[in-house]
């Protein structure tokens, strides 16, 4: 122990009395606190992960407010100078519950009524779209996943804006369909599908997928496209629900104009 004692007493006066031996001590010592530092870092980086994926769904969701919100893409106003008149609002949602192996699949959100969420709103994330809101609760709402055989969706070819309906035929999970589509129609492999301007679930122009076969139905004469989705629906996480305030008023006036024909 004595022994061990004048070893540690020489060893030090040797570091204080030499430069060189004190700066490299120093040196080993500023790189293992900072390992120990950055091993801290990364573990409350770690927990911190949810907190900031909410965050960056937010403001996901702010820009994407603002993107619907704005016909002339060079003005850009501020948050401020749109708030109560915006056409679109968003709500940010969680996927809790995923269903992909059924004709008729739905999704379980962790937002509802309490959050403005309503039946009929169209459900959207970061590459596309996901489904229609169908059956709401104060906390929660079920979603009608793009992969069902049931309801279809206008939507329409980017390049040349001809529309068709998108259907599921129940098959693979990766590739809905496009049918409907006019023979005079310009398709090619690759060419980006979107939702059409004719739904009032959706804003125009939010990402499909893109053209991976083309067929052509002999009994109709029309083309039948398989569409492979961007999205992989069996893998998500925070969804945005799409309110469309001229839904409404734009149902109305079309039913009013049903009942008149």
């Amino acid at each position: 122990m004595l022994f061990l004692l004048l070893m540690l007493i020489s060893l030090l006066l040797t570091i204080q009395s030499h430069s060189y031996h004190k700066s490299k001590i120093i040196s080993s010592a500023n790189s293992f606190t900072g390992g120990v530092y950055q091993m801290t870092s990364n573990v409350e980086g770690y927990f911190n992960l949810k907190i900031q994926n909410e965050e960056l769904a937010k403001e996901n969701a702010r820009l994407k407010s603002l993107l619907f919100n704005i016909k002339d893409s060079t003005k850009v106003p501020s948050l401020d100078s749109i708030n109560g008149v915006k056409k679109i609002d968003i709500v940010i949602a969680k996927v809790i519950k995923n269903s992909y192996s059924s004709q008729v699949n739905f999704l379980t959100l962790d937002s509802g009524s309490n959050q403005g969420v309503q039946p009929e709103m169209g459900v959207i994330n970061s590459l596309g779209i996901v489904g229609v809101i169908e059956n709401v609760s104060p906390k929660y709402s079920t979603v009608l996943s793009i992969l069902n055989t049931e309801s279809p969706i206008n939507a329409k070819i980017k390049k040349s804006n001809h529309i068709g309906s998108l259907t599921w035929n129940g098959k693979n999970t990766g590739y809905v369909q496009l049918v409907d589509v006019p023979r005079l129609a310009s398709v090619r492999k690759g060419d980006t599908i979107v939702t059409g301007a004719q739904s009032t679930i959706f804003p125009e122009n939010i990402n499909i997928g893109s053209i991976e076969k083309i067929y052509i139905d002999n009994q109709t004469n029309f083309y039948t496209i398989d569409v492979k989705l961007f999205n992989d629906m069996t893998s998500l996480g925070h969804v945005y629900i799409i309110k469309n305030k001229d839904r409404e008023e734009i149902n109305n006036l079309e039913n009013k104009s049903k009942k008149d024909e």
